[in-house]
């Protein structure tokens, strides 16, 4: 066993020499937030777990290209979005092909919530925030998850999607509008029984 680095640049210099451990303390390191990110913007539990293994393997290959300027968590995260999209596109085209193939003219969603010790999502306000975030576009969900969950700027955003700012801020709007109206009713009523 050799010593283990103290950073993530020490990890990715000695996992770049194909040091074995050093690449798998960097996964040990980030799979969690990986997951989280992944299974926001898919949706479900079996797709977060294939952008995981996809994200790392493409870290991997491409653990070269890592020029160091920013963290190496922060370019795994983009790796992770990245992924997480194509994988998303790839549903959707595969779904309007199964929709067209049969003729049917409406979409069932099926909720696949995640084990309790993976995600804590509780009451019915989370459901409906799942159900909304499944109904949204693949971008639209994707700013959302990033702007609102992960906490990153429009600019950012728009940098690791390869959009502009303003196109961010447009698919936040939507998912944001989205999500507002369908939490209002939810909203209204809890209040209603509370004041009574």
């Amino acid at each position: 066993m050799i010593r283990m680095a103290s950073n993530e640049f020490e990890l990715v210099d000695l996992a770049r020499t194909g040091n074995a451990d050093a690449f798998h303390e960097l996964v040990v390191r980030d799979s969690q937030r990986v997951f989280r990110t992944a299974f926001r913007i898919t949706g479900n539990e079996e797709d977060a777990d294939d952008v995981v293994q996809e994200t790392f393997l493409r870290a991997y290959r491409k653990l070269h290209l890592f020029d160091g300027r920013s963290q190496f968590s922060t370019w795994l995260h983009r790796i992770t979005v990245n992924c997480s999209m194509d994988l998303m596109r790839k549903k959707a085209r595969r779904d309007a092909r199964e929709l067209s193939d049969e003729g049917v003219n409406e979409v069932r969603m099926i909720a696949m919530d995640p084990r309790p010790d993976r995600l804590a999502a509780s009451g019915e306000v989370g459901r409906q925030v799942e159900k909304v975030l499944r109904s949204l576009s693949p971008t639209e969900r994707t700013v959302f998850v990033l702007r609102h969950f992960e906490g990153y700027t429009s600019k950012e955003i728009g940098q690791m999607l390869g959009m502009r700012s303003g196109a961010i801020r447009n698919a936040v709007f939507r998912a944001v509008k989205k999500m507002r109206s369908s939490l209002e009713p939810m909203m209204e009523e809890c209040h209603e029984t509370h004041k009574g």
